[in-house]
């Protein structure tokens, strides 16, 4: 016996191999995206608990929120997108953001 580890993936054939990499990936990119919930909710509790100071920071809120309601949005609805788009729009000549 040895204390050297086996890599048990040489022994496998390659399709057994590139399942075994997609799980992995699949695997990486599910914890990824569970983080990145974790941290949207705790932006957004954050956003609800403490109050804007100033019309940039209730700005900064009203983006976040438009930009669920506009991933909401179906394809086809173009006019409710371009009312989005027109509103971030002048968001950015308000505030200088040219």
């Amino acid at each position: 016996m040895t204390d050297i580890p086996v890599d048990l993936d040489k022994h496998r054939g390659m399709a057994a191999q590139k399942a075994t990499d997609l799980r992995r990936a699949l695997a990486d990119v599910e914890a990824q995206v569970r983080e990145l919930r974790e941290r949207e909710a705790e932006l957004e509790n954050r956003m609800m608990t403490v109050p804007a100071t100033s019309w940039p920071e209730a700005a900064v809120k009203a983006r976040h929120l438009l930009n669920l309601y506009a991933a909401s949005l179906p394809l086809e609805d173009t006019r409710h997108r371009a009312l989005v788009a027109a509103l971030f729009d002048d968001f950015a000549r308000l505030s200088g953001d040219n």
